[in-house]
């Protein structure tokens, strides 16, 4: 079932996990190729992140040199754009609190996908009357 996130023209943040939601859990641990791998719809979503936005990416991952070097460069060979990227980020829950707009905007929405699902059950629209 697609998911429509209809959102309004402002420039947004975006703050995605990125082991099981936009790549391979643990993929980079694989003894076998030791490299991520994209989940389904996961790189065109990146892609399709307007320019003006803000990227945050999340990762429980080891916040060691080597680690972060082979993370950044599997994201970056990729053509995918972004603004910061934290590692060591606890196992637990993500909490956000945001508060709305006074003409009624919502400015928090959440999208749990089971874990190595990907993200090709999202659909993005711009939505200038909002």
């Amino acid at each position: 079932m697609i998911k429509e996130l209809r959102l309004s023209p402002l420039r947004h943040t975006w703050i995605l996990d990125f082991d099981g939601t936009l790549v391979k859990h643990n993929g980079y641990k694989d003894g076998i190729t030791n490299q991520d791998e994209w989940l389904p719809g996961a790189l065109d979503f990146l892609q399709s992140i307007p320019d003006d936005d803000y990227v945050l990416i999340l990762t429980a991952r080891e916040d060691e040199p080597e680690v972060r070097e082979r993370t950044i460069n599997f994201i970056l060979d990729a053509g995918v754009r972004f603004d910061d990227i934290k590692f060591a980020m606890p196992m637990g829950e993500r909490i956000l609190f945001n508060d709305n707009k006074p003409s009624g905007l919502c400015c928090a929405h959440v999208f749990s996908p089971e874990r190595n699902q990907g993200l090709q059950e999202v659909s993005v629209i711009i939505d200038n009357n909002l």
